[in-house]
C-alpha cells in the first residue's frame, strides 16, 4: 500500500499506486495519477489531469498541473504527463497544457530539475535533461534529450533546444539552438560544438569530427542555410547525427541561433 502522511489531503478520485510515499501537507487533486515508487517529500501540490510515472522524487513546495499562465485558457481539460525516475527539486512549477497546443505539458524520464525551475504550458522536455536553478521555459518550448540548461536561463516560447546541446547560465534563448552545440549570452549565440558533453556521452572521435565539419559548413563558410544544408548532404556521411541536425534546422520556426561576430569557435 501507499505510505501517506495523515496531514496529506488527497481527492477521492486520485489514483495512488502501491509503493508511493506522500509526505506531510501534500495536496493531491481530482484526477491525479501517481505510479509506484514515486516520493513526494512534503508540501507538494499536484492538480488537474496529471499523471506521474514511477520512481520520481519530488521535493517540497513544488506545484504540478496548475492552470497555465495563458490568457486564452478558460478551464479546458488539459494536463501534464511526467515519465519515470525524475528528480524534481524545491519550488518548481510545471503547468498543465493549454488549448493552443496539444493540451499536454510533457516531461520524459531521468531528468534532473533543480530548484525554482519553471516549465510552462505545452512544453515538451525529453530524457536525461538537466535544468539548473531558476531556468525557465516559456510556453510551447521543446527540449530534446541530453540537454543541459544552466542557471537563470530564460527560453522564449516556441523555441527549441536540440539534443546534447548546452546552454550557459544567465542566457536568453530567443531562437532554436541546434543539436550538439553550445550557446550562451543575453541573446544567446553559438560557441561551437559541445565537445565535452559529446565525449561524456560516448560519441566517437569520428562522429565528433564530422559534427565539427558540419558546424564549419553551417556557420563559417558564409552560406545561407539552404546552401549550407545542401553542402552538408553532399560532403558529409549521412549519419544519424548529421541527419538529425539537418532535420532539426529544416523544422525551425523562430530562426536558428548563430555565432556572434568574431565568435566562430568550432572546438
Amino acid at each position: 500500500m501507499a505510505d501517506i502522511h495523515n496531514t496529506a489531503i488527497i481527492d477521492n478520485s486520485a489514483e495512488i499506486d502501491e509503493g508511493v510515499t506522500i509526505g506531510p501537507y501534500c495536496i493531491i487533486g481530482k484526477g491525479v495519477k501517481i505510479h509506484r515508487g514515486t516520493i513526494l517529500h512534503n508540501n507538494v501540490v499536484i492538480e488537474g489531469n496529471t499523471e506521474i510515472g514511477q520512481d520520481n522524487e519530488i521535493f517540497p513546495f513544488t506545484t504540478i498541473g496548475l492552470p497555465p499562465q495563458d490568457l486564452k485558457y478558460h478551464g479546458e481539460e488539459t494536463g501534464v504527463r511526467i515519465g519515470n525516475k525524475n528528480i524534481i527539486r524545491e519550488y518548481i512549477t510545471i503547468h498543465r497544457g493549454s488549448v493552443g497546443g496539444d493540451g499536454y505539458t510533457t516531461i520524459g524520464s531521468n531528468n534532473f530539475l533543480m530548484a525554482y525551475v519553471h516549465i510552462a504550458h505545452d512544453c515538451k522536455v525529453g530524457n536525461h535533461v538537466i535544468m539548473a536553478n531558476a531556468a525557465t521555459l516559456g510556453g510551447h518550448v521543446e527540449v530534446e534529450d541530453h540537454v543541459v540548461i544552466g542557471g537563470m536561463v530564460a527560453v522564449h516560447q516556441f523555441s527549441r533546444i536540440g539534443a546534447y546541446a548546452m546552454v550557459g547560465g544567465f542566457s536568453g534563448v530567443a531562437q532554436d539552438i541546434p543539436p550538439y552545440m553550445t550557446a550562451s549570452g543575453p541573446r544567446a549565440t553559438l560557441y561551437g560544438l559541445n565537445t565535452v558533453g559529446l565525449k561524456r556521452n560516448g560519441f566517437t572521435d569520428e562522429t565528433i569530427a564530422e559534427l565539427k565539419q558540419a558546424y564549419r559548413i553551417l556557420f563559417r563558410e558564409k552560406l545561407n542555410l539552404k546552401e549550407a544544408l545542401k553542402k552538408l548532404q553532399e560532403e558529409l556521411p549521412y549519419t544519424e547525427e548529421i541527419a538529425h541536425l539537418i532535420d532539426f534546422i529544416n523544422k525551425n520556426r523562430r530562426g536558428i541561433c548563430r555565432p556572434a561576430k568574431g565568435k566562430n569557435s568550432d572546438k
